[in-house]
Parts: C-alpha cells; structure tokens; sequence
C-alpha cells in the first residue's frame, strides 16, 4: 500500500511539473512581457481591468465609447465593449460596419431596422433585450422611449475588421460623412436617377453627425420629411427615392432598393402603419435576457447564461452572454471556464473580483463598481464577491456560443467532491479524515455566503473603482 502511494505521489508530480513546464512554453511566465505588448487588458499592475477606451462618436443626440480589448499571448478571440447612448427622440443614422455587433438594451426602448438575408425588417427592442447585427449588414437605431435615454451595451468582433483600432463605420445616411459623398456627383446622379440639385439637398441637409435629434429645433433632413403629412410626404420623398425601376426579381437583390426600403420605412413613405415586428421578414427575433428563467438561483444570488441552444444567433456570433446578480456580501464560487475567456460590465453596485495566474501563489485583487469592465482570460481560476452594502450585478460575454460549464473549485458541487478522496488526501498531505472534513465542510453550491471576505474591509472606503465608461 505505501509502495503504491510513493508511485501515486510520483506521477502527481510528473504531471505537475509538465503542466508547469506547459505554462511556461506558452508565455505565462512572464506578464510583464504581456504589459510591454499594449492593449486594454492590463495584466499584473491593473489586474484583469479594461481601462483603455477610445471614444469614437460625439454628437448632438448622444455618444459611442469603445473599451479596446486586451491583447497579448493569451488572448483566443479578442473582443471590444462599446457603451452606445442616446438621446430621446434621436437616430442612430443608417450605417454598416466591418465587425460583428451583440448589443444588449441595458435601459430604454428602441428601433432596430436591419437588413437580413436581402430583406429589411423592424424590432422593438426593449430592456434586456439582445440582438446580434453581423458586419456589413445596413442598420439603424431609432430611440423610442418617451423622455429616456437609451442606453446600450454591446460586444464588438473585429475578427473580420479592417485593422482599425476598434471598429470602422460605413455610413449610409449622415450627408457629408456617408459613404456615398465618396463617390464623383456624375456617378451618383446617374445611379440614382436624380438631378444635380436634388443630389445636393440629399448629400448636404444632413451635418450633425451619426446620432441626430428627429422632432425637434433646427430643420434637418428627416425632421423636414417627418413634418410633412400623407401625400405631400410622399411625393417629396418620391424626388428623392426615385431610380429606374427594373423587374420585381430585380427589385428583390438590389442593394439600393433594400436602401430604399430602409428610409421608407423611417420616414412613413406611404402614411401606412406597418406591423414589422416579429415573423413579419427573415429577420430573427430578439432574445430577452431578463425574461429568461434563471439557470441557477438560492439565498445568495442568481445565475443566467445564454448560449446558441437558447437563441441561434450567438451560433454565426461565436459568442454567449450571462448575466449574475449576487445578493449583499456573497460570492460567486472559485471556478474557472474551461471553454472560453469571459469578458464582463459591472451595472450596479460595487465588488471585489479576485483572479489567480498560473504562476502565482495570490490572488490579484481588482476592486469594480458600475461601469467598470474586466476580462477573465479561460482557464485561470476566479471568484467574484459582492460588498456588504448592496447587491453587486453584472453582466458580460464569452468567447463561444456553446454552452459553458465552469468547473467549481469549491462548494458542494465542486471538483473536489467529484474527485478520489485519497487522490486528494495525498495531494495536500493529510489523511482522508481530515480531507473528507474540509471538502464536506461547505453545503453550499455556486453562490455562497461570504461577509467576512466581502468588501469594504476595515478602514476602506464605502465605493471605489476606475473611472466609469458607462453612467
């Protein structure tokens, strides 16, 4: 028996010492050369935070700020966060972009028209609502809620990106700034079938950026067509909209008269109310993160992921989404992911998230409050733990679309009940009893209470965090 047990112990350490050596081969053992690097994600000194952001819209009706994903080694599928705001009664202008877009309605009701598979469609989208818009599909975002802001979440992919920084917009609407103030006037008046003068009253009536005010002040292009009534809209917009008109097949596949379709649709054209909502194109519905039951709830706090089985989508995405709420002064278990890195958006309260790298014996603490973002690159093992002051919620992405499973470290479904006793007993050098007492000792699973770790800690402040992005 004690021969087979020195055997046992050796093999532990053959296998430690080739996973370290592993480690080592793929540049975990050295951060600092990770920092050197750039990027968003600062490993070592900042911890696992997002702190570098770039803000790429300021308008009258509202802002786009995008945290630029870290880089580095380590990193399998980078991912951008973009925090969208409007004002009420604005218009995100019609554009397509190089990267895919997850966006998710933290607050606000809006709009969406979008083109998919050659055809336009409409969606309501409200709070809790989540949408995936591919690249160089042609959208707009029309904020409907009355007197609210809209506020938006969203994953950036620039897997298929051009190579900017974070993202490149091709705008459709927006008079200077769109993509068809590019082209020679000539050609444009010829593929539009329109005049001189009426080409300029399209491409110059519109100056005040990507997100614009629709009702209200000084006369732009859509308050003049939305101040307009029944026929007289449409016979002014006729001028605009107007182009050789082929066969119905030709109709179908063309991409200006999916154009077309687009600002009708804005605009009323036709003075019809049109139900565009869901089984109306070959659009796919939203999927409402809110609504959804939770995959894991006790005393303590609850759980939501969201993967392809649940909303096809994050399929063509390669990205899932989650959301956890855990009560005053609890902890989301050690785990780690074994399929993805997860990126995550604190949206109220304030915690303390503890992350351990390979090559290291502590923790790294980062303490987040709201609009803070971090990332949690797959494999490392992490916890996330609430203040003793108030509830703490967040929500994030991952980089795959499959289900997740984490594997907890701890609790009364945690990898250690699963293991051999003995195995476990000889790793850390005690006898069974003592080891069958400690994995035993915590009936809780998943979410579990935790005051005494739960911040602020003795002479802290109340909050903290890094400057917040989202407000």
């Amino acid at each position: 028996m004690e021969k087979n047990k020195r055997i046992f112990t050796f093999l532990l350490l053959i296998v430690f010492f080739q996973g370290v050596m592993m480690m080592r081969s793929n540049g975990y053992d050295s951060y600092e050369g990770e920092e050197e690097q750039g990027g968003g994600g600062e490993i070592g000194k900042g911890g696992f935070m997002m702190k570098e952001s770039r803000q790429v819209i300021k308008s009258e009706g509202g802002e786009m700020r995008v945290v630029i994903s870290p880089r580095g080694r380590i990193i399998e599928k980078p991912m951008h966060i973009g925090f969208l705001t409007m004002e009420p009664k604005t218009l995100f202008v019609p554009q397509y972009l190089d990267s895919n877009l997850l966006i998710f309605i933290r607050q606000g009701e809006a709009t969406l028209g979008v083109i998919c598979k050659d055809e336009f469609g409409e969606k309501r989208l409200k709070g809790g609502d989540i949408y995936w818009i591919p690249a160089g599909s042609a959208f707009y975002l029309l904020n409907t809620g009355r007197g609210q802001r809209l506020h938006v979440i969203c994953s950036i992919d620039p897997s298929q990106s051009l190579g900017f920084e974070t993202y490149h917009p091709f705008y459709i609407g927006g008079g200077p700034s769109s993509v068809l103030a590019g082209f020679d006037p000539d050609t444009l008046t010829s593929a539009l079938n329109v005049s001189q003068p009426e080409l300029q009253q399209l491409m110059r009536s519109q100056v005040r950026g990507p997100i614009v005010h629709i009702t209200e002040h000084a006369p732009t292009m859509w308050t003049e067509f939305l101040g307009l009534r029944g026929e007289e809209k449409h016979n002014h917009l006729k001028k605009l909209l107007e182009m050789e008109q082929g066969s119905s097949q030709e109709q179908e596949y063309n991409p200006w008269w999916s154009w077309k379709n687009i600002v009708s649709s804005i605009l009323d054209v036709t003075g019809e109310k049109k139900n565009r909502g869901a089984g109306s194109s070959k659009c796919e519905d939203s999927y409402n993160i809110y609504d959804r039951k939770h995959d894991f709830k006790n005393d303590y706090g609850w759980s939501k992921a969201l993967d392809y089985d649940d909303y096809e989508p994050l399929k063509y995405s390669g990205v899932g989404v989650y959301l956890v709420n855990l009560t005053a002064g609890s902890m989301m278990a050690l785990h780690m992911n074994p399929t993805a890195t997860e990126y995550g958006i604190v949206l109220s309260g304030y915690g303390e998230i503890q992350v351990v790298v390979p090559n290291r014996t502590s923790a790294i603490n980062m303490r987040v409050s709201v609009g803070d973002v971090f990332w949690i690159p797959r494999y490392f093992a992490f916890c996330q733990i609430a203040s003793r002051t108030a509830p703490f919620e967040f929500v994030g992405f991952t980089t795959s679309a499959h289900k997740n499973r984490p594997q907890f470290l701890v609790g009364s479904n945690s990898l250690l009940r699963s293991l051999n006793l003995t195995s476990l007993a000889i790793a850390f050098g005690v006898d069974e009893k003592t080891m069958r007492q400690f994995v035993d000792a915590q009936r809780e699973a998943v979410i579990l209470p935790t005051a005494s770790a739960a911040p602020p800690h003795k002479g802290e402040p109340q909050r903290f965090g890094s400057d917040r992005i989202y407000r």
